[in-house]
């Protein structure tokens, strides 16, 4: 792994559902294409030593989709829990879930539990879903939980704040992705973009593959990052 390699790559897949249009198939369609994609894509990023790899595949606003659609995007987040968790695992892959659990299913919360617990021992790369996810509720959920711990408002500092994130151990993004030529956030990793490098790839996130992630990794590593300084 080059010395400038970022340690967390993050993903937002956009572009499923206008693939799907392109290629005359219905909108699941596109959301299949992009759930295989994704698993080449981490298996490149993480084959290029990156330690964690965060993706979005499902926002707190996209429950106001079409029924139809909710439907096939959790068919495949069972899938995902029920089959592909196994190999992931024995990949040495190590699965966290960021995101509120509200409004979501009793048996997706369990299998989220429980894949987050049989993969804890994986050390190839951390693999962060955000899932049923918006940057700006988590930070209200650290607010939270600050409060409920009942840290001192005076005494809290970046530092301390950081540590009630969901899944605080993940860090903040080296570079954030994003696919469709859209540029913007959509409320993804707020907290943790503050100096983050960005990407915005004119190709729908079906069409992503490993010479993508090494592209997008040499376009990292020319980068200068300052951190403000």
């Amino acid at each position: 792994m080059s010395e400038k390699a970022p340690k967390h790559v993050g993903f937002i897949l956009d572009g499923n559902r206008r693939w799907a249009k392109q290629h005359g198939l219905p909108t699941y369609e596109g959301h299949l294409a992009g759930y295989n994609a994704l698993k080449d894509v981490i298996e490149a990023t993480a084959d290029a030593g990156v330690e964690y790899i965060s993706f979005y595949t499902w926002s707190t606003e996209n429950w106001q989709r079409a029924e139809e659609e909710v439907k096939g995007v959790f068919s495949l987040i069972r899938r995902l829990f029920k089959t592909d968790i196994k190999e992931l695992q024995r990949k040495g892959f190590h699965l966290v879930v960021l995101g509120g659990r509200e409004h979501l299913p009793d048996d997706i919360i369990q299998m989220m539990d429980e894949a987050e617990s049989r993969s804890q021992e994986g050390k190839r790369a951390t693999l962060a879903m955000c899932f049923n996810y918006g940057g700006q509720q988590e930070i209200v959920r650290a607010t939270q939980r600050a409060i409920e711990a009942g840290v001192d408002p005076t005494s809290l500092d970046n530092e301390t704040f950081a540590q009630f994130l969901d899944h605080p151990e993940v860090p903040p993004c080296d570079i954030i992705v994003r696919t469709s030529g859209e540029q913007r956030l959509s409320n993804f990793m707020l907290w943790r973009s503050a100096y983050s490098e960005f990407m915005f790839l004119d190709k729908f996130w079906p069409d992503m593959g490993p010479e993508d992630v090494k592209n997008v990794l040499n376009e990292y590593a020319k980068r200068e990052r300052r951190h403000g300084s």
